[in-house]
């Protein structure tokens, strides 16, 4: 989208052709673009109809929110979403400068909680946006146009950053093609900041002395972010939404004990897995590993944990294709969730091959022990059972 565009989208005119496009169906686009075009220029028909898509696209990330602000396509699947953003600013104080701020959506929070926020980016287009989104909620901070890596953070107590991890090829996951720079990141996590990456960040790219955070919503990982400063108070930490339950390197005793399948399977959460922090979550479930390299727990209690979801294990089988294509033909499960870690498969091709005909569903999980490689048969899935949250420090 054009600035020229969106600045019209912001007129009286644009306004009423923005209400006209809301809720509309895929299907429809064409009959309204039709229509519309009659009274709008064709391009503004287009940048509303795209920009009413992406209004019910956001409502994942922002909730009732997303009906009155403003996206482009890039900004919103790199914006932070409005849990993972209250849930930062909940750790932050201070006057707050937001680098490479996008749209906006650490802004709100900071915002909403009362900080006083500047907002950067260079993008003339976003500083609009960003500034937009903020005027239609009502809330106060400031968004200036200027390069990141030359802005006076002086007057600051703390700084935030969001370094773009996407490119003309799609998804940048190597830090040191990030913009800005890893360099300006490392830099930057010299003083109080808190600088978001990407989930996959290998552990040994975070700096000496700076706190690495895995946070999950919804079992989704949605990114790691490095504090560094008087922020720090452990090395690794696993944060899930919405509880805000977090587990630290702190906790883990390094180690646990590996034993057979039986009772219930606990997955834990990405956020977990990725911390490195599994054995942290044994001892809270009174449960031992299957595998010493691979993310699963057993345990003969449910326990109540934010931290893992549980399994009831019905049947422990050898991973045989035709004994389990028999098995769910007698049980007549013809819907089959399939789990995997630890081995190289494709769980939609497993799943064409073992599926019957009939009523039932099922989860298999398929992983290793130090033994053999085993197919786990569970009746049902329990969800995350809620625990009350560690306050994150």
């Amino acid at each position: 989208m054009e600035l020229e565009t969106f600045r019209a989208l912001r007129t009286p005119a644009g306004s009423r052709l923005l209400a006209a496009c809301e809720g509309y169906r895929e299907a429809d686009a064409v009959r309204l673009a039709t229509r519309l075009r009659k009274d709008h220029p064709a391009d503004l028909v287009a940048a509303a109809l795209t920009q009413a898509s992406l209004r019910q696209q956001a409502a994942a990330k922002f909730g009732a929110d997303a009906a009155l602000l403003f996206f482009t396509r890039e900004g919103l699947e790199q914006a932070t979403t409005r849990a993972v953003a209250e849930h930062r600013t909940r750790r932050l104080n201070g006057a707050v400068v937001d680098l490479c701020c996008g749209l906006g959506g650490d802004l709100l929070a900071l915002a909403r909680a009362g900080l006083q926020a500047t907002g950067v980016d260079r993008d003339p287009l976003t500083v609009e946006l960003a500034r937009a989104n903020l005027e239609v909620l009502g809330l106060a901070a400031t968004v200036e146009q200027a390069e990141v890596e030359s802005y006076d953070r002086s007057p600051y107590d703390v700084a935030i950053a969001d370094p773009a991890r996407r490119g003309a090829r799609g998804r940048i996951f190597d830090p040191a093609a990030y913009s800005p720079p890893w360099s300006f990141v490392l830099a930057l996590l010299e003083s109080d900041a808190c600088v978001k990456t990407a989930p996959i960040i290998p552990h040994r790219l975070v700096p000496e002395g700076v706190e690495a955070e895995w946070v999950s919503e919804r079992g989704e990982v949605k990114e790691a972010a490095l504090w560094s400063g008087r922020f720090v108070s452990a090395r690794r930490r696993a944060t899930v939404l919405a509880s805000g339950a977090s587990l630290t390197d702190a906790d883990d005793p390094g180690g646990a004990d590996v034993l057979p399948p039986s009772g219930y399977l606990y997955e834990p959460d990405g956020a977990v897995v990725r911390a490195g922090l599994v054995t942290a979550v044994a001892p809270l479930v009174g449960g031992a590993l299957l595998h010493a390299e691979i993310a699963y727990l057993t345990s003969q209690e449910l326990v109540a944990t934010p931290f893992a979801t549980a399994y009831e294990i019905t049947d422990v089988l050898r991973y045989d294709e035709r004994q389990l294509r028999k098995l769910f033909k007698d049980r007549k499960v013809g819907r089959l969730t399939i789990k995997k870690r630890g081995l190289d498969v494709d769980p939609a091709d497993v799943r064409k091959r073992l599926v019957a005909k009939g009523p039932n569903e099922a989860t298999l999980v398929l992983t290793r022990t130090p033994e053999s490689t085993v197919a786990l048969l569970c009746e049902s899935r329990l969800r995350p059972l809620p625990h009350s949250p560690r306050p994150s420090s």
